[in-house]
């Protein structure tokens, strides 16, 4: 396949991850990922600022989607009932058929340190892009960030029983039920 043919970042991605799964994070370079693929290092770069990047491309989809779920809301919600439909947004990027993928990702970012931290990063930017559209919406301090960052939390906790190895529910079907359990322990049912 060459360069001009549709679908390059996409087959980028998919060699990345196969390479970073079998080589190593480190031991795989860009080069690496364009050649298995049949395109230049020089095009790899004009989809990925760093070989990070590809596993990390889709952030702004990710951000959108929890953007819309916040507008979808009622407008009477309470904070947290705008995070759960934020929450609840997130689940159609991440479709069954992308849990392996979902899977192996994590197995790459979970070996290597920074790659974790850009991991905290790009959840801590989804947090305080939620809190901003409450605090949009007229959500007061402090209760916008606690429940953008509980929201958070729930995504994190959620999206690591979703990727377990069995695990056949799907991501909002998970959501739901660490909400509910969120909720249960913060009314004191336990």
């Amino acid at each position: 396949m060459g360069r001009w043919e549709p679908g390059a970042r996409e087959r980028l991605q998919a060699a990345a991850l196969d390479l970073y799964v079998e080589r190593g994070f480190e031991q795989t370079t860009a080069a690496d990922i364009a050649a298995s693929v049949g395109l230049t290092e020089r095009t790899f770069f004009r989809y990925f600022a760093d070989k990070r990047e590809v596993l990390f491309h889709g952030q702004e989809r990710l951000t959108e989607l929890v953007l819309e779920g916040v507008a979808a809301a009622p407008a009477d919600a309470t904070p947290l009932a705008v995070v759960v439909s934020a929450l609840l947004g997130t689940a159609e990027f991440f479709p069954d058929d992308r849990r392996e993928h979902s899977r192996r990702r994590q197995t790459v970012i979970s070996a290597h340190p920074a790659l974790q931290e850009r991991e905290l990063l790009k959840m801590a930017g989804l947090a305080a892009t939620l809190a901003g559209a409450l605090r949009e919406r007229g959500a007061p301090e402090p209760a916008a960030t606690l429940a953008a960052q509980s929201g958070a939390t729930v995504f994190g906790v959620a999206f690591g029983q979703w990727i377990a190895e069995g695990e056949t529910r799907s991501l909002a079907d998970i959501q739901r039920e660490v909400v509910t359990e969120l909720l249960s322990m913060s009314s004191g049912a336990r």
